[in-house]
């Protein structure tokens, strides 16, 4: 319909004529309604859409321009590296690491305690090693005396030992921790390892490397003997760093993790120690630690 007119109540099926102002009143009868041409209908509900796009438009453009020189000094001067970057998940964690390793030209420093490692976490760190090995990139590794005994830890350092790497253990080790050249340093944040804090800043680093630098004097060489002779009383050198760790109140379990063995073979040596010092419980055991001097002795 585009002449005469139509009675209000007919329309209350078809508000939307309303809605989009193709119906206008009747300036004669409020009662009626007359019909509005689409095209000026369509041209009243469409100018206010356009104006609000060339504001708008407007705007982005004026942002543009002020946005303009900060872009120019961005484009002169490198991305931002992050001191500390939060690592979340096995599978984050490990895409940073390949790609530090893959970036590393100099050295790799690693400490890995806890012992022997499993299976799939061996096939994983052969995959990203062997390409430093062959490199040339220099490896230095620190395990605990335990891995030793290790069969897979073992065949792993047999496959690394054509390469540039050396690898020495000591009886107890901090954290997991490892360093690429001088530029990154990867340590855990929890003992599950899900989460890992990726370090760039260069006091950082450089002080995590002198803490590496320090327990590598200390350790031995992996083809020397473990220094695990027994004491002027039969103690050995596992069960002195057991008793330290026993005065300073530590659990079986905190124990065997720190030393890189499982609880039962920790236990073990405590049961030794106890013979040796003629303990009848733990409670006179720690007394007895610290009676007999024997943390006081050089071993």
């Amino acid at each position: 319909m585009s002449t005469g007119r139509i009675a209000r109540a007919e329309i209350a099926a078809a508000p939307c004529l309303l809605d989009y102002a193709l119906l206008h009143p009747d300036p004669d009868d409020a009662n009626w309604l007359r019909p509005v041409p689409p095209s000026v209908a369509l041209a009243q509900r469409l100018h206010p859409l356009e104006r609000e796009i060339q504001d708008r438009r407007r705007s982005s453009i004026e942002l543009t321009e002020v946005f303009e020189p900060f872009m120019v000094l961005s484009a002169l001067t490198p991305a931002p590296t992050h001191a500390i970057t939060v690592l979340e998940g096995a599978d984050r964690i490990n895409a940073a690491l390949n790609l530090a390793t893959a970036e590393c030209r100099s050295e790799v420093l690693t400490i890995q305690p806890g012992g022997g490692r499993s299976e799939p976490v061996l096939r994983q760190a052969l995959e990203r090693d062997r390409p430093l090995m062959e490199r040339g990139v220099s490896m230095r590794t620190l395990y605990q005396h335990t891995a030793r005994h290790s069969l897979g830890t073992m065949a792993y350092v047999d496959v690394m030992s054509h390469g540039k790497v050396e690898i020495r253990t000591l009886e107890e080790l901090i954290g997991r921790l490892i360093i690429c050249d001088d530029t990154v340093a990867f340590i855990p944040v929890h003992d599950d390892q899900q989460v890992a804090l990726e370090l760039r800043h260069p006091g950082l680093v450089q002080y995590l490397i002198k803490v590496f630098e320090h327990l590598w004097r200390r350790a031995t060489p992996l083809r020397e003997e473990a220094p695990y002779e027994p004491t002027r009383d039969g103690i050995t050198g596992v069960q002195l760093s057991i008793a330290k760790l026993l005065v300073e109140g530590h659990v079986d379990e905190a124990i065997a993790r720190r030393l890189g063995m499982n609880v039962r073979t920790c236990r073990a040596h405590i049961a030794k120690l106890a013979a040796a010092l003629g303990s009848g419980s733990r409670a006179q055991l720690g007394f007895l630690i610290a009676q007999s001097g024997i943390l006081d002795q050089e071993h």
